[in-house]
């Protein structure tokens, strides 16, 4: 405790606290609310797994199904640690969806909120990326014939198509270009887009409050 008060007086963790989530609470609030908070703590259990995760795979077309194999077989806990963020991701998505009907039900989206929604709505957009990138990485029959049904999906969208196939995919086909493509969208730039939005999310929720419950 003496080393925690000697860090906590010069950076002031404590106040800080105070300061952010200290928040009024309005009437009327239930259980309901709590989605979004959920699907936050999911996030945080996302990204601490994948980071252990990551430090086992080999995003190549080589080697991704062998590393699976040995994450499973050599690995202390390794397959605990994929089931959990295998779960872990699929729960995301029900509190996302859930969450969201709550905000429309209860009517938070309105005046003065319409760019909460928004930011919550790319936010959704983009746990759904997290899946279908995340989908890839096994590389065994499963995900790769589900990718290429994705992909052919996004190459029938009118007039950007065959450009927006071609680019999710890395080339003509699904190949391992493909998987190098979507493990660095699911790494990097999906948790820094979700980063940012997650921040202004918070912020306009810290400033305006929470709104009613259902």
């Amino acid at each position: 405790m003496q080393v925690f008060d000697f860090i906590n007086a010069r950076f002031g963790f404590t106040k800080r606290h105070r300061r952010v989530l200290d928040r009024p609470v309005p009437e009327g609030i239930n259980y309901f609310i709590c989605f979004g908070g959920i699907t936050f703590t999911l996030f945080m259990v996302q990204l601490l797994t994948g980071l252990l995760l990551s430090m086992h795979y080999t995003p190549s077309e080589a080697e991704a199904y062998a590393s699976i194999q040995r994450l499973h077989l050599t690995v202390p806990l390794g397959g605990l640690l994929r089931a959990t963020h295998h779960w872990a991701a699929n729960l995301m998505v029900v509190m996302v969806v859930l969450h969201m009907l709550r905000v429309f039900v209860s009517g938070s989206y309105k005046n003065p909120r319409e760019l909460n929604w928004v930011a919550g709505s790319l936010l959704f957009v983009m746990t759904l990326a997290f899946g279908f990138t995340g989908y890839l990485l096994p590389w065994d029959q499963k995900a790769y014939w589900a990718t290429v049904v994705g992909t052919n999906m996004l190459g029938s969208t009118p007039l950007i198509g065959p450009w927006l196939a071609a680019f999710v995919r890395g080339s003509a086909e699904v190949t391992g270009q493909t998987l190098l493509r979507f493990y660095s969208l699911h790494i990097l730039w999906l948790p820094v887009l979700t980063g940012l939005f997650l921040w202004m999310h918070f912020h306009m929720l810290r400033r305006l409050g929470i709104s009613g419950g259902m």
